[in-house]
């Protein structure tokens, strides 16, 4: 039961730190995910740079459009993350278990973060696909959660989900490489401390950001020709956001929507947008982590209170 609760804490943690990354940077999300879904010719672009949304939103007074489906994206990434880091924290535990040793090699690691990434996206790719569409739909016009997903079929709520898991990647590398830097920061801070216990562990909000920041960065660059094509598809569902010339709704696979790329905009166009994500998901992991890592040590606590309290009422409940 005990590594239960720690999973349930990292879990929780980790759903909140998502809650609040995502709803700060929300406006620069719908912005990058508008800019990133266009594939015109570079002579019929809509949007030159990621700032040419935010002031047609502007100009068209329609600031608050910039938060359009904030409410789908924060349920998605609070079950996402939930599930992920309830995943990945149980099976790297009861592997650490299993196996007799002291700490888990990267291989493993890798593993054990790929397996907990594509549960997750297949339970959360409906919700993904909406928001997809909701933040790519002409400001001001966007559909609720219900209606994006009603209009067409169940297959197309997973759109793009062999892209998705393709991307569990991203996930696996980015909380790989921060769990490995982090361990290393904290052993040094143990063996000062004399301190054995790891579940009550935190970094220190600064470290916890910096390493978030590296280890997405990492991420981002090594899988952003996926992300790409990913947004692309998911957007043409709708084909509501301004690009009326052809997003066709048969273009749902992968291969598909590198061909559309390489035609239109040519290689580079695999790497458009590219600045603007690496801002957002660098800033949204630093955020989720620094918040998960201030706030795991008090979840934590909690969840130890509620064992000792489970553990006390038990037996008085036996015995009533």
């Amino acid at each position: 039961m005990g590594f239960v609760l720690d999973s349930l804490s990292e879990a929780t943690s980790g759903a909140i730190g998502a809650l609040v990354s995502t709803t700060v940077l929300y406006p620069l999300d719908t912005c990058k995910t508008k800019y990133q879904a266009e594939v015109r010719a570079h002579n019929q672009q809509k949007y030159r740079n990621i700032s040419d949304v935010f002031w047609e939103a502007i100009s068209n007074h329609q600031i608050l459009s910039l938060y359009q489906g904030l409410g789908t994206k924060n349920l998605q990434s609070f079950i996402n993350q939930f599930i992920y880091f309830y995943g990945y924290s149980f099976f790297k535990k009861l592997y650490l278990k299993k196996s007799g040793s002291k700490s888990i090699d990267t291989k493993a690691n890798l593993i054990l973060a790929a397996a907990a990434g594509a549960f997750t996206v297949v339970v959360t790719q409906p919700l993904d696909t909406a928001s997809s569409r909701m933040q790519t739909s002409e400001f001001g016009k966007s559909k609720g959660l219900w209606k994006s997903l009603s209009e067409g079929t169940w297959s197309d709520a997973f759109s793009a989900l062999d892209i998705s898991l393709l991307l569990t990647a991203n996930p696996s590398i980015q909380y790989t490489v921060f769990d490995q830097l982090k361990q290393r920061l904290l052993k040094g801070q143990r063996s000062k401390k004399n301190d054995t216990e790891p579940s009550s562990e935190a970094l220190s909000a600064l470290s916890a950001f910096v390493l978030g920041a590296v280890s997405k960065c990492v991420a981002t660059c090594l899988t952003y020709p996926a992300i790409r094509c990913k947004v692309m598809i998911q957007a043409a569902e709708s084909n509501e956001d301004g690009t009326k010339e052809a997003q066709p709704k048969s273009r749902k696979s992968i291969s598909d929507a590198i061909l559309m790329i390489w035609e239109r905009e040519g290689p580079l166009g695999f790497f458009k947008g590219l600045p603007s994500q690496i801002l957002k998901t660098v800033l949204s992991s630093a955020l989720l982590l620094m918040v998960k890592e201030k706030i795991t040590k008090t979840t934590w606590v909690l969840m130890l209170a509620l064992q000792r309290f489970l553990l006390v009422a038990r037996p008085r409940l036996k015995s009533a």
